[in-house]
């Protein structure tokens, strides 16, 4: 059963939409067009925009200082208004019609392209009512892979586990977005789609989970004997060393590219190739897209109080992986449940 978790919340859509005339003011403009899923689903509460989840969102806002609206397709419209949308104008436009045809543009018109980084500074210091959304679906996604984990049996293929998580993470409204499984023979492949591969003594396992528009991402191991053995704990607290250093550097001020320097200078310090941050992205903020943006090294971002974070370092046959959120403390791990024994570093105050 899924957590209780707030709604559309009033006092949140006001100090978003304040944020929003901000940017206008500091631009000149007097409307934004909000068209992707993170800017859509941030704007409106979580809400499902989508039919599709490849697809783009089904709708479009439309916000000025005075103002939003919502622009959706007939045959979607009732739906939404019935399910999905706080309270928001809409207007609507018949399904054969192109919702891009409809929407404002020209002088004085701001699209998303035209402000993508201010646009994620925008959206990235969580407030109340998404925060607590956000550590409902930490734990609820991390319940759900935990417990998995807990249940598994090396004969199992990669699809037969990452259909049964599929289903755990849909029962609970949670989209799984990335599904990834890696059985022993595997673990050399970082982004391991499942294959009909068997797990054997030990798998790799990452789930990228979706409610309320906010994205959850974390990383889990199985091992056939429940205790790791070696050399796999001693490089398992290694990367763990790593990613404390990532952490250690997650601080409100820092720009993700410094960030990312200090992290992956870390990989040397723990006897790991120096260069092993080049063999696979080191994650970034987080939030309402799986990455928002991505750290890389000319990533001019920055962090900001309450802003989630998920971390992935990686080196050969390792990994590790939660969602944390920047507090005034510290970092709180948002992938963690009550019952979690994962001797994760993401601690707060650390």
């Amino acid at each position: 059963m899924s957590d209780e978790r707030p709604g559309p919340d009033e006092v949140d859509r006001r100090r978003k939409h304040a944020r929003l005339v901000s940017l206008l003011e500091a631009r000149g403009a007097g409307t934004i067009v909000l068209r992707s899923a993170a800017a859509v689903s941030w704007y409106l509460d979580g809400s499902r925009v989508h039919v599709s989840l490849a697809a783009d969102p089904i709708v479009a806002v439309v916000v000025s200082p005075g103002d939003a609206w919502l622009v959706a397709t007939s045959n979607e419209v009732e739906r939404l208004q019935a399910e999905e949308l706080p309270d928001i104008r809409v207007r609507t436009v018949p399904w054969h019609t192109p919702i891009d045809a409809v929407l404002p543009s020209g002088d004085g018109v701001l699209q998303e392209a035209d402000v993508a980084a201010e646009l994620r500074a925008a959206r990235a210091s969580l407030l109340p009512a998404e925060l607590a959304r956000f550590r409902s679906l930490g734990r609820e996604t991390t319940s759900a892979l935990e417990a998995l984990v807990g249940e598994l049996d090396p004969a199992r293929t990669e699809r037969a586990v990452a259909a049964d998580l599929a289903g755990r993470l849909v029962a609970a409204g949670i989209d799984p977005l990335v599904l990834l499984v890696a059985g022993e023979g595997r673990l050399a492949h970082r982004h391991p789609l499942p294959t009909e591969g068997r797990l054997g003594s030990r798998a790799m396992l990452v789930a990228c989970g979706r409610r309320d528009g906010l994205i959850v991402n974390l990383t889990r191991w199985f091992d056939e004997g429940g205790t790791p053995a070696e050399p796999f704990a001693t490089d398992m607290h290694r990367i763990r060393a790593v990613e404390r250093a990532y952490l250690d550097a997650t601080v409100p001020g820092a720009s993700l590219a410094d960030i990312l320097r200090t992290g992956s200078a870390a990989y040397a310090e723990q006897g790991f190739d120096a260069d092993e941050w080049t063999k696979h992205h080191q994650g970034g903020a987080a939030g309402y897209a799986g990455r928002d943006p991505r750290a890389t090294p000319e990533a001019t971002d920055v962090v900001q109080p309450w802003q989630a974070f998920a971390w992935n370092p990686t080196a050969p046959a390792v990994k590790v992986e939660d969602t944390v959120v920047v507090t005034p403390d510290g970092v709180e791990v948002l992938t963690t449940s009550a019952a979690s024994t994962h001797p994760t570093p993401t601690t707060v105050g650390g």
